[in-house]
């Protein structure tokens, strides 16, 4: 997995969509902070947010994980 790429496509997820990462966070049922952890890289996203992002943007995970470029 490229980190970059998944680090790029969550943050830009969330900014197509003038979500904040607040939002976002409360969302997954975290903290802002860890949530901002995420898009820096400084933690690992969870299989389970991910899921969840897959579901509140309906994108696939291969998308978000960069191994695809179809939404």
């Amino acid at each position: 997995m490229d980190n970059k790429k998944y680090i790029e496509r969550i943050k830009n997820l969330r900014e197509d969509h003038d979500y904040t990462q607040e939002y976002v966070a409360n969302y997954l049922g975290t903290s802002q902070t860890m949530y901002a952890r995420y898009e820096r890289g400084a933690n690992e996203l969870p299989i389970r947010h991910l899921l969840s992002l897959c579901k509140l943007y309906h994108v696939s995970s291969d998308y978000i994980l960069g191994l695809s470029n179809k939404l």
